[in-house]
């Protein structure tokens, strides 16, 4: 028997001219009630226009805040979810200036001009795809599918620095920028959730998903510009049919705050240390007759309680999946295993254990063949093995003063 363990309209230049980052909408005549608004505008519009020579700091700033709140999630758990709700509070500022201007030019008050409120947009999609980045980075599976979710966000994110391409798209293509607006929100959602509410992968990644089909909304109606009820419904059914495709992809989305660490194979248990074990041959009579243990550690911020498994493929084909509960927290990752015992007939070939969400999201693999002879027969030991690629990488070891955690 199996069994798995675990351990406890107007033109804007490109980019936005001076007149426009310094000016707001004025109407014909002011009264004193709106006077200090339109005041309060001009200081925005100004202290834009001061900001923008410098705008190249801020995306390595973001990517920096990223790191930072990579790392702190386990060393300062309230500092990096400072970081992450700062971001979010950026993200209600924007979602809300659209309703917000909307509002003041029907009560005839001044707004600030589309050049003002595209660059304090890039502003802030440049600091959501800096800032998610090291997440993506750490948890992508790169021999997987996920590589190519997260080359499409390094592309949006370089789009994001590019002034002339992007102002081009947020005057000239609305639609494809309003596109680009529910991606950031998308990924902004995926990595901030399981920080600040604890929320597992996969409510953190439906979620996200809801929010991102809400916010496509816009770009459908500036594509399809709906007029009849039929027109309606046809944009709301496409709406539900991203929705769908979302969920349909989601196993090459990155679980953005789970990785795999470590992992080892082993033929034992140590019962003190709860750590693998023995050596062993991996023929096809010793896997047959003494099993195998799979030993993973899994990375998890600290306060998140998760459902994982270990599927077991053979040639492929899934003959085992498993389930194992982790806890966030512990610097070298959560430590769970499983024991393969009931072993196919002819267990030779290729074997792979993928490290699965129960949303279909993978964590990490660790493949291993079986020989029938000895001489070619890979020999394990228990010895834990750092996965290739920048999940393997404990970037927390170049923070000064870091403590283990015990065994």
């Amino acid at each position: 028997m199996d069994s798995p363990s675990t351990e406890p309209p107007s033109e804007v230049p490109t980019p936005a001219s001076s007149q426009d980052m310094t000016s707001p909408s004025r109407p014909a005549a002011l009264n004193p009630a709106n006077s200090r608004l339109v005041g309060m505008q001009a200081n925005i519009a100004k202290l834009s226009q001061r900001l923008k020579p410098y705008a190249w700091l801020w995306p390595p700033v973001a990517f920096s805040a990223g790191v930072a709140s990579f790392f702190l999630v386990d060393r300062q758990q309230w500092l990096g979810g400072a970081l992450a709700l700062a971001m979010l509070l950026a993200w209600l500022l924007l979602l809300s200036e659209s309703l917000i201007q909307q509002w003041l030019s029907n009560r005839g008050y001044p707004h600030l001009s589309r050049g003002v409120t595209t660059f304090i947009a890039q502003m802030i999609h440049q600091e959501t795809l800096f800032f998610s980045l090291p997440f993506l980075l750490a948890t992508t599976v790169w021999s997987s599918g996920q590589a190519v979710f997260t080359v499409l966000f390094m592309g949006l994110a370089l789009l994001s620095i590019l002034d002339p391409l992007y102002f081009r798209l947020a005057e000239r293509h609305r639609w494809v920028y309003f596109a680009f607006h529910a991606l950031c929100v998308f990924v902004v959602v995926l990595v901030t959730l399981p920080i600040m509410l604890y929320l597992n992968t996969g409510e953190s990644l439906a979620i996200a998903l809801a929010v991102m089909v809400v916010f496509t909304l816009p770009s459908l109606v500036n594509l399809l510009r709906p007029k009849r009820a039929s027109s309606w419904l046809a944009m709301i059914g496409l709406a539900l049919l991203l929705a769908g495709a979302g969920w349909a992809g989601r196993g090459w989305v990155p679980p953005a705050n789970l990785w795999l660490s470590g992992y080892a194979l082993s033929p034992g248990l140590e019962i003190s240390s709860r750590s693998p074990s023995g050596q062993m041959a991996l023929t096809s009579e010793a896997v047959a007759s003494r099993g195998l243990f799979v030993f993973t550690a899994i990375r998890a911020p600290r306060g998140l309680s998760e459902t994982v498994y270990h599927e077991w493929r053979h040639n492929g084909r899934l003959v085992d999946r498993i389930p194992l509960e982790i806890r966030g927290g512990r610097a070298q990752g959560y430590r769970a295993w499983t024991h393969k015992q009931n072993f196919p007939e002819n267990p030779g070939g290729a074997w792979r254990v993928d490290v699965m969400t129960p949303s279909g999201q993978r964590i990490g693999v660790v493949r291993f063949t079986v020989q029938e002879d000895a001489s070619d027969a890979q020999v394990v030991n228990g010895d834990i093995q750092t996965p290739r690629g920048l999940p393997g990488l404990d970037w927390r070891q170049l923070i000064p003063g870091k403590e283990s955690d015990a065994s």
